[in-house]
Formats: structure tokens, sequence, C-alpha cells
């Protein structure tokens, strides 16, 4: 019977605590490495095409560290957009990072504000999507293991930005070469990889589907950037609803 008892509590400090060094942080974020070159190679490539310098690439992929948002300032910026155009356009294109660092911030409840605000400040879509999978059965995440997943893909992004910008004058149509594809196909594994973790995996596909219906009807409605912010909240508003009623 006390061993019994032992065993649980070890099981249970197991699921609590998360050990995870910095290099297995780094291990973890190696799948999502060809999203981050694709996607940050044509975002060099466009912004080397809208005039930028090789400074301000620089500068655009290590301050503002956000694809869609680089593509769009890429765009204004050839365009001639005025910086508060570009500065609203890509406060309410990125506000969907309010919802992923709530999501997130729980598992890190044991470490001071400023800490959690630089885990923050990296979090990106897909370290997201790689953190979410390490934390099923955990009530906390590893501070040197976030570190390692979201400073590899930092210094992958700002590579690939710059090698988009060094060898785009070569690279007239990137979508040819399928990086276009690179990206969602990233997300697809990520969310398969969810699934097949999780105990509850009716509830996450029919959350999964709402999200895709909502994403659809907010487009058609001409919502632009805020369809994702919609979906994402119907989707986990009916996610809690259906974990609350089953």
């Amino acid at each position: 019977m006390s061993q019994n008892i032992l065993q649980s509590t070890a099981s249970e400090k197991g699921m609590l605590q998360d050990d995870a060094t910095f290099m297995q942080g780094v291990r973890d974020c190696v799948p999502t490495l060809l999203g981050y070159l694709s996607i940050g190679f044509a975002a060099g490539v466009i912004e080397m095409t809208a005039g930028l310098s090789y400074a301000e690439i620089a500068l655009l992929s290590l301050i503002l560290y956000a694809g869609s948002a680089q593509f769009i300032a890429a765009g204004m910026l050839a365009s001639n957009g005025s910086a508060l155009a570009i500065i609203f356009t890509i406060f309410f294109l990125n506000l969907r990072h309010l919802l992923l660092s709530a999501a997130v911030s729980p598992y890190f409840r044991h470490l001071t504000p400023l800490k959690n605000m630089w885990i923050g400040s990296l979090l990106t879509d897909e370290s997201f999507g790689v953190a979410m999978t390490r934390a099923i059965d955990r009530k906390t995440l590893s501070e040197r293991w976030m570190h390692g997943l979201n400073i590899t893909a930092y210094l992958n992004w700002f590579v690939a930005n710059m090698a988009g910008a060094y060898f785009g004058r070569w690279i007239t149509d990137p979508d040819r070469l399928g990086l276009d594809y690179a990206l969602p196909a990233m997300f697809i594994g990520l969310i398969v990889l969810q699934l097949v973790h999780r105990k509850s995996r009716k509830i996450h596909i029919n959350v999964a589907i709402i999200a895709v219906v909502c994403v659809i009807l907010a487009s058609m409605a001409s919502l632009g950037s805020l369809s994702i912010i919609i979906a994402a909240v119907v989707a986990a508003t009916m996610g809690v609803l259906m974990e609350r009623w089953k």
C-alpha cells in the first residue's frame, strides 16, 4: 500500500514538474525549422524586392519577428504607406498573440513577470504549437526548455530572412519551389502530434472543424486578419462547453 502511494506521489510530481534542458528545447524545435526557413526565405525575397536594405531587413526580422506582418510591412512600404497605417495594420494582424500568450501563461506561473515577458516576446505560432504538445499531462513547462525552443526559432528566422534577401535576386517565384506549402504542412503535423497524445480526440477534432468553418465564414465577410481571432475565440469557447457537457 505504501509503495503504491509513493509511486502515485512520484508520478504526480512528474506531471507537475518539467526538468527539460535547453538543448531538449533546441531539438524539439528542429521539426519546425523547415517552416521557418521557407516562410522566412520568402519574406526576405519580398522585403528585398520592396527596396529594403540588408540592415533594414535584419532589423525587421529581429524586432518585428512575424512572417505575415513582415509581408504586409514590405508591401505597404513599397506602396509608400504611412508609418501610422503600417503600425495599426500590424497591431491588429498580430492580436492573436494575446490569445497564444494567455494559453501558455498558466504553465509559467512559477516564474517572475519579467521572465514571463521574455518568454512571451519570442512566442510564435510554431513555438506555441510545440509548447502545447509538450504541455499535455504537465502542469508546468521548463523555462530552460522554452528558451531553447524560442531562441532556436528566433535565430533560424533571422538567418532565413537574410538568406532570402541575398539569394532572392535569383529566385523570382518562391511558390514554384513549394515554399508556400511548408508552413501549413508543418502546422498539420503539429496538430496530428497533439491529437495522438490527447485522450478526448473527438472534442479536439470538433473544435478544429469549428475553427475552420469560422475562418471561412469570417473571410467571406471580409473581416481580414480578425477572422483568425474570431475563429480562435469561438472554437475555444465551444471546446470549453463541450468539455463540460461530456
